[in-house]
Parts: C-alpha cells; sequence; structure tokens
C-alpha cells in the first residue's frame, strides 16, 4: 500500500533500533521523504545509506533548541513542509528513590520529555504556517501507565509524555494537526543489555534473567519487538486517524489495560 505517499516525515532518534524501524515502514508505504534525525550524524548517515533516496539524514540534539530550530527549518526548507513527526529519542535509567541523582533527573527530562516537547513545539509551527495541518505522534511507555520501584524519573517522564499528548492534541486539532501517542511494551533491542545489566545490579540477578522473565510475563507470551509497533505507526501517520485526537495506545501483548 502507498497510505504515506506525498508525505514527508522527520523521526528522531532514528539512526537505529524503533526509530529506525518506523523509517523502514514509512518506505514501505510509499512516503516521500523520512528524515533521519539522531545525535549521531555519522550513523544517520549509515542508516540512509542502507534505506535509500527517500532517507536524509540530519544531526539533531533535542536538549539544544538552537538544533532543533536548525533541523526543523532544514527540513523545511529541502523538502517544503514536515507532514509527520514522531517523536522517538529517549533514554533510560534506573535506581531506587534513595539513589536518584540530579544528573540522572536532569538528562531524563531534559530528553524524554523537553525533547518531546520542544520538537513537538517547532514542527507545530512549521505546520501551522504550511497550512495543511500533520500528524505528530509521541512515543510513551507502558511505564508512563504506571510506577515501578526502581523506574521512578523514566516512569514520570513517560507519564509525562501521555500528559502532554492529551494537552497537545487538544490544543492542536484546530490547526487539523492529530497530536497521540504508541505506549509500547517491553521491546526487545540493544538497548535491552544496558537495562538488563541495571535490574542485575539492583535486583541481584544473573544477566539475562530480569529479560526472560518480564518476556515470560507478557501475556502475549513473548516480548515485543519494533516491528510490533509499525501497524500503529502507519496507522497514527495515515489518513485513517483523522478523527483520532489526543489518545496513548498500548502495544504491549497485553500488558496492560486502559
Amino acid at each position: 500500500m502507498n497510505r504515506l505517499a506525498g508525505k514527508t516525515a522527520f523521526i528522531t532518534g532514528s539512526a537505529r533500533g524503533i526509530g529506525r524501524t518506523f523509517a523502514e515502514a514509512y518506505i514501505n508505504e510509499g512516503i516521500d521523504h523520512v528524515i533521519i534525525a539522531d545525535i549521531n550524524l555519522e550513523r544517520a548517515q549509515q542508516t540512509v545509506s542502507e534505506l535509500g533516496s527517500q532517507a536524509y539524514a540530519i544531526q539533531l540534539d533535542v536538549t539544544k533548541q538552537e538544533s532543533i530550530d536548525a533541523a526543523v527549518d532544514e527540513t523545511a526548507a529541502k523538502f517544503g513542509g514536515i507532514d509527520i513527526l514522531i517523536n522517538n529519542a529517549a533514554l533510560f535509567d534506573l535506581a531506587p528513590i534513595v539513589d536518584i541523582t540530579r544528573e540522572s533527573y536532569d538528562r531524563l527530562f531534559a530528553v524524554n520529555f523537553a525533547g518531546t516537547l520542544f520538537t513537538l513545539q517547532a514542527v507545530a509551527k512549521c505546520m501551522i504556517n504550511r497550512g495543511k495541518g500533520g500528524k505528530i505522534i509521541n512515543m510513551a511507555s507502558q511505564a508512563g501507565r504506571r510506577g515501578e520501584p526502581l523506574v521512578a524519573i523514566y516512569c514520570a517522564t513517560k507519564a509525562a509524555v501521555i500528559s502532554l499528548t492529551q494537552s497537545a492534541g487538544l490544543n492542536l486539532i484546530k490547526h487539523g494537526i492529530n497530536v497521540n501517542a504508541i505506549a509500547p511494551g517491553v521491546v526487545d533491542g540493544e538497548h535491552w543489555e544496558g537495562v538488563d545489566a541495571l535490574f542485575a545490579k539492583y535486583e541481584n540477578l544473573p544477566r539475562g534473567e530480569k529479560k526472560r522473565l518480564v518476556g515470560k510475563a507478557v501475556p502475549f507470551g513473548r516480548m515485543g519487538t519494533a516491528e510490533d509497533l509499525v501497524g500503529m505507526a502507519v496507522f497514527l501517520a495515515s489518513s485513517d486517524s483523522d478523527y483520532v485526537v489526543a489518545q496513548t495506545y498500548n502495544v504491549d501483548g497485553g500488558n496492560w489495560m486502559s
């Protein structure tokens, strides 16, 4: 199908992982251009060389307003505007409450929440000026639906993303901009090595055991993959979701019901 033909998508943190998988899915849906916006420009360029001519690399640090503005302006100037934004860039950390540091707090909120807010803002301004509406997709998490003993800061950032999605969705729909979010569950990938190591440290588990346990606990029977999220990412980017506003969709194998 070509549900995204004629469109330009801007995906943050997309040189690898979930963001890259979304970019590839959008290309398969006939998108004209997909911007691989990542803090690591070299890695973004490598991803573009693998994805082909519809992909374009831009360096983006979502913690710096000048970087956000420059990346959005460059995209708009080169491709005539932005139709779809996916706020995918994020960091993870965990620690017991008594071990949380201000450094970890500042770092996670700077990327996961402020980065999402101010990238959304910059792209929304671009969409409003263009006058053709658009689709904004924020990446939340099942962690934003509830607290976890060791994951207070990450959970709080993703809860804030869900709240932002609601407020921005209600505010921007008058401009024809649909703002919605995806809340994945536990998604397998290279990042899980670091996540597993942190759980092993604080829960006194052998390496790999936390990953095995969380996968076993998913009602579907396994951890998710980036490919499991593609259907929702395409739906929310397409005209199929025109009447969907300010929602956060769980795509988590049944881990959380809301």
